[in-house]
């Protein structure tokens, strides 16, 4: 006999960000689980799931962003909550994937911080992981759970051309990032140009040289992040001084941490464009020169494309 919960879709969201949750519920039509999250006075995390999950399929919205760990904690024991619930697969759902930039060993004795919270997730009881724009591709091969990895570069792009940009020239804020940078200008039909700079502490960077057509040009600067937004604000003043008429930028993940917003009102930045992939606040909102654009109909037709076993690949191919 068949089962008829087998091919029911539930979406839950965690705390990190419930008015994405929320928007990608209502993009597929469904409702959002309910659950109770909630914090014990010393600070441990509890969560009920409120509904009955048994046998269906779950897909739990939820970015590692700040407080990243107790996000991550609450991811992890969503999971496992679902997982004695009985529901029949669960995709775990990452806008952000916190941790991406400790990808690799850069120094002795240091860890690999990206690789362990993957195997983490896998631990808990994660089927699948769908996420957006990690920080470096090979993250997806630190899982040995299936990884749809969605790309922001459509939303994006569709709102730069709907901007008056005469003559514009997309920037890599490092070498790092040109192939980023690289689909970008071609998606814009636009000259490709390099930040060339070094890196002399954390969360500190010294501009050194431009490589690309700059002078009486208009800039669009594409990263991943914009984290403190030290490196974006020294790229934005060397190529002002450079002769560019104006200076833009477009980032997937706007964490803003620190000073990131007194540096980006005190630029000389146009405009810095991203997306919702992690909560705004309102001091955030407040920045006119932010702007903010919703990933929720691309999770949500990734989310369906899952559940409904049909191909995903035309949502993450890297120049579509």
């Amino acid at each position: 006999m068949t089962d008829s919960n087998s091919d029911r879709l539930k979406i839950i969201s965690g705390r990190s960000n419930m008015e994405l949750g929320k928007d990608i519920a209502d993009a597929i039509g469904v409702s959002l689980c309910m659950r109770e999250a909630s914090n014990f006075s010393d600070g441990e995390i509890f969560v009920q799931i409120q509904e009955n999950v048994r046998g269906a399929d779950v897909f739990v919205v939820q970015s590692i962003s700040t407080p990243g760990n107790d996000n991550l904690m609450e991811l992890l024991i969503m999971i496992d909550a679902l997982r004695r619930a009985s529901a029949k697969r669960i995709t775990v759902v990452l806008p952000y994937f916190g941790y991406a930039r400790q990808d690799r060993k850069v120094q002795s004795r240091t860890p690999i911080t990206a690789k362990l919270v993957a195997d983490l997730i896998t631990a808990s009881g994660a089927d699948r992981v769908l996420t957006m724009d990690l920080h470096a591709g090979q993250i997806q091969g630190f899982f040995s759970l299936p990884v749809d990895h969605l790309y922001a570069l459509p939303i994006l792009t569709e709102h730069i051309r709907k901007q008056t940009y005469d003559n514009l020239v997309v920037f890599s804020p490092d070498a790092g990032g040109v192939e980023r940078a690289r689909a970008y200008a071609k998606a814009l039909g636009s000259d490709l140009g390099i930040i060339d700079k070094r890196r002399e502490a954390k969360n500190v960077a010294q501009v050194m040289h431009i490589i690309g057509p700059v002078k009486d040009r208009e800039v669009m600067i594409v990263d991943d992040m914009v984290d403190t937004a030290g490196t974006l604000t020294e790229g934005v003043t060397a190529l002002m001084n450079a002769g560019a008429n104006s200076v833009s930028a477009c980032c997937s993940h706007a964490v803003l941490s620190g000073p990131a917003l007194e540096r980006i009102a005190a630029s000389p930045l146009k405009e810095l464009i991203c997306t919702n992939t992690i909560e705004s606040s309102p001091e955030r909102r407040a920045i006119e020169k932010i702007t903010h654009l919703s990933v929720a109909k691309l999770l949500g037709e990734a989310i369906l494309r899952i559940n409904q076993e049909s191909s995903v690949s035309s949502l993450f191919e890297y120049d579509n």
